[in-house]
């Protein structure tokens, strides 16, 4: 799964729709399949197994039962797509397959052909999904205003929201940067009235989908609501690739490294506790309360290579200011 990319047109990431998160993995796993660069119909069907959805983070004794449930919602679901002639609503689908075990079992060469799985394994099913007319241009064969990212960098989320904010970041991959209108993002992810003020939108929304991304995803993410007045209107979102162990042990600094290693639990928590109140480190909070920041902070000191350098030097510098330790 590690090469397998999503390819999807910039009118599709800023799309109004909502899908559930096993709805968004039958898409995506599709699209994956796509072949790049070629002309495809909406005579053809991308084929979705149960292995694909094991790979993107789906417990294997439920799989092929979710796919079935996903498969049965998808059919019905709608997206609104603006382009420079208007705004249109149309399908995700037209038809969706579900091939049962017994035709995989009597043809099992045209499945091991189509898929690379096994149509022996226990509690096989496979979906062949048909994408819509109409969707069919903005997710293949595409030469301009796209984006695209690894599927497997949305393995093991557990948000939907956690997929729709990873494509919106990745459609400003190059800069790191995004500012969004929230009234743009309510209707992007089609919230309708739900979570109208901005303290729920927050909660259940943007932390929900941030702190999953900073802790699955390849970036790390800080954000910033601004307002506009007395009302919050945007969020500011700044983001960067995660370094890879390699470069972390490269660039790390040994001696605060091996200060933090050397905590205890106890530690841990008291000290995390302390400098969550800590004036000189309150802005790497970003909004967050407390007992939150305190998690956050105890998280670092787990694992210091988990933020930037500087960051983890200088709740070191705290740490020693603010406390009785030594090192």
């Amino acid at each position: 799964m590690s090469k397998l990319l999503v390819v999807k047109a910039n009118n599709i990431i800023e799309a109004s729709y909502q899908l559930s998160l096993n709805e968004q993995r039958l898409i995506l796993a599709a699209i994956a399949c796509i072949p790049k660069g070629e002309e495809v119909t909406d005579n053809t069907g991308y084929c979705v197994t149960r292995e694909s959805f094991i790979e993107l983070g789906v417990n294997p004794k439920t799989a092929s039962r979710e796919i079935r449930e996903a498969c049965d919602r998808l059919f019905n679901r709608v997206i609104t797509i603006t382009t420079e002639a208007g705004t249109f609503k149309t399908r995700w689908v037209q038809d969706i397959m579900k091939y049962n075990s017994d035709w995989a079992l009597a043809n099992p060469e045209f499945i091991q052909e189509v898929t690379g799985s096994d149509p022996y394994a226990e509690d096989y099913i496979l979906a062949a999904i048909r994408f819509s007319k109409s969707v069919l241009p903005f997710i293949s064969n595409l030469s301009s205003n796209f984006t695209q990212y690894f599927l497997q960098d949305i393995a093991g989320v557990s948000s939907g929201y956690s997929v729709r904010f990873y494509e919106l970041m990745m459609q400003f991959k190059s800069t790191g940067y995004r500012k969004i209108r929230l009234d743009d993002l309510r209707n992007m992810l089609d919230l309708n009235n739900k979570y109208p003020l901005t303290a729920d939108l927050k909660r259940w929304v943007i932390d929900t989908a941030i702190d999953e991304l900073n802790e699955k995803s390849p970036i790390t993410i800080k954000y910033k609501l601004l307002k506009t007045g007395r009302k919050f209107t945007h969020i500011e979102l700044k983001f960067k690739q995660k370094l890879s162990p390699k470069k972390i042990e490269s660039q790390r600094d040994q001696k605060t490294i091996d200060m933090f290693s050397n905590l205890s639990d106890s530690q841990i928590k008291t000290y995390s506790s302390v400098l969550s109140k800590v004036h000189s480190i309150s802005d790497l909070a970003d909004n967050k309360d407390y007992p939150t920041f305190s998690i956050w902070i105890a998280n670092i000191l787990r694992d210091p290579t988990s933020v930037r350098e500087e960051t983890a030097k200088r709740i070191f510098k705290a740490l020693r200011t603010e406390t009785d330790f030594k090192g």
